[in-house]
């Protein structure tokens, strides 16, 4: 088992651009990204597109809207860095697979499930793992039902992540905050 970092911020806060800049420190060409983003219209298409470009060309991408835990485990190959990039979208993929109104119960089950596979993967799997996340829990609540589930499931996810990184790294303004070195003491 290698290390696990945890990178989330708000967005453009410089989240992915520090992931793949730590990427290429500690792995080189060795990288697998796996890009959990779906291209359902066309501006989401051209920021994958604009993603795609701002990665290195050794590195090899590997498309996982879902099951990225099993995904990993099966393209690893001779990796020795893993980048998913990123939890937000994972966790929308999961919540989004259940229809508009999903059930509460089902969908945190879903999420955790889905969750706990990738953190499997990160215990099993001899690499280091940068995993992205945006941190939604700070805004304003959101207005429907489906947008407060989300934000309550990826907090939650984030958590989880959060409990087994190694680091966790808040990025303001393109600038990083390592959080656990900031940890208070017990009290």
């Amino acid at each position: 088992m290698g290390r696990l970092i945890l990178i989330t911020g708000g967005a453009r806060s410089g989240k992915s651009d520090f992931a793949q800049a730590t990427a290429l420190r500690k792995g080189g060409d060795d990288v697998l990204f796996l890009a959990t983003a779906e291209a359902l219209d066309d501006e989401m298409a051209r920021r994958i597109a604009a993603h795609q470009k701002s990665r290195p060309l050794g590195w090899r991408t590997v498309e996982a809207p879902k099951n990225a835990g099993r995904t990993i485990r099966e393209q690893i190959g001779k990796s020795r860095v893993v980048v998913v990039d990123c939890l937000t979208l994972l966790v929308g993929n999961a919540l989004l697979s259940l229809g508009n109104e999903p059930d509460a119960g089902v969908a945190e089950e879903t999420v955790s499930r889905e969750i706990a596979e990738l953190l499997e993967a990160v215990r099993t799997i001899a690499a280091d793992f940068i995993f992205v996340s945006g941190e939604v829990g700070m805004g304003l609540v959101p207005t429907n039902a489906l947008g407060r589930l989300f934000r309550d499931c990826l907090g939650r996810a984030n958590q989880s992540v959060a409990s087994r990184a190694d680091s966790v790294v808040l990025m303001v303004a393109g600038i990083p905050v390592d959080l656990k070195a900031l940890m208070a003491p017990e009290l």
